[in-house]
């Protein structure tokens, strides 16, 4: 069977730490070197985070446009754009694409490593004196510069651009609103509070399960598949591998890697249930550095959170919301792989899940 190849911008996990290298070269024209390639590093945990059914977030529409099922921004980089910007909630650095560097001539910066999810590699950065997201802007960034091909967009923000923000991914409407997660939220009737925990910055639910297992997931809004590792590959699909479809993923530093795609027949987020459900499998260099390798867990990517109606996400207060688009059980399409899947979601008997 000729084997599928699946161009997906997946999750990236920045080390604080710094490579040694040269960053006394800010006069000159940024010339960032090609990633190279290094084993991925364990980081560690950080306070528990919940997911919130009555969250509701106010603020400022952004222009926002859907990228396949992935949401992209519109974000100014020193005064000067806007450009499209991915949102990716799993990313621990924003990310400039290497046009913006050398349109701007962005000083260089030091050599940091990245962990992505095809490969971890040492990757060029550069400095950003701002970021502009709507009416909030963060300062004096160093950022690594990659290619735009690679990256599906000019950039990419991720949690250190969103960290002091609740955001409100509306796919059904193509908005993303934000605002200053240091006032007070807006709440709805109703509340559903489910205990995750968060590693960094990045969001991980406990509440989820498949077909009966208990799993933890990150919410990834930068990876257009969703991925399990091979834990909870090996505890829902024994022997029999014709099962399995392979898929050919491409990562933010251009590397390639083969996952194997498989239907799972029931998973859970909080009170919400997905039937019939397409998950790639693979121990890619992400569930590493969560510490998440030994244990079933998931990297929630856009396929399956764009069959909801909002994603609202509460960085600063660890809270996580999921909307339907209708009350109890319909029929969806995810996109995952060459061939879009029907599948079923259901509410259950949890009515602010759907509340609009």
């Amino acid at each position: 069977m000729k084997t599928p190849r699946y161009v997906a911008v997946l999750m990236i996990a920045l080390t604080l730490s710094a490579v040694a290298g040269d960053g006394s070269s800010a006069a000159q024209k940024p010339k960032v070197g090609k990633p190279v390639p290094v084993p991925p590093r364990a980081m560690p945990p950080l306070p528990p985070a919940v997911i919130d059914n009555s969250l509701a977030i106010g603020g400022e529409d952004i222009n926002a446009r859907k990228d396949n099922t992935r949401m992209t921004v519109e974000v100014r980089v020193n005064g000067r754009g806007p450009y499209q910007f991915l949102v990716d909630s799993g990313a621990d650095s924003s990310v400039v694409g290497l046009r913006i560097a050398r349109d701007l001539q962005l000083p260089l910066g030091t050599p940091t490593v990245l962990h992505g999810t095809t490969g971890s590699a040492v990757v060029g950065r550069v400095m950003v004196d701002e970021l502009q997201l709507g009416v909030a802007t963060i300062h004096d960034l160093e950022l690594p510069a990659l290619r735009e091909d690679d990256l599906g967009g000019a950039g990419m923000l991720g949690i250190d651009a969103l960290v002091q923000q609740r955001l409100m991914m509306d796919f059904e409407k193509r908005v993303i609103k934000a605002e200053d997660a240091r006032q007070p939220a807006k709440m709805m009737d109703g509340e559903i509070v489910v205990t995750a925990r968060r590693r960094r910055g990045q969001l991980i639910l406990t509440e989820v399960s498949a077909a009966g297992l208990p799993v933890e997931a990150v919410v990834d809004t930068g990876s257009e598949i969703t991925i399990g590792n091979l834990a909870l590959r090996d505890k829902l699909i024994r022997g029999n591998r014709r099962k399995f479809v392979t898929v050919t993923i491409v990562g933010v530093t251009g590397a390639s890697s083969e996952l194997q795609l498989a239907r799972v027949g029931e998973l859970r987020v909080g009170s919400v249930t997905l039937r019939d459900v397409p998950i790639a499998f693979a121990d890619v260099p992400p569930f590493t550095v969560f510490g998440l390798q030994k244990q079933p867990a998931l990297l929630l990517g856009t396929d399956l959170l764009d069959t909801f109606r909002r994603v609202s996400l509460d960085f600063r207060a660890r809270k996580v919301r999921f909307q339907l688009r209708r009350c109890g059980s319909s029929g969806i399409i995810i996109s995952t792989g060459a061939t879009p899947s029907f599948s079923r979601i259901s509410s259950g008997d949890d009515g602010a899940v759907c509340r609009r």
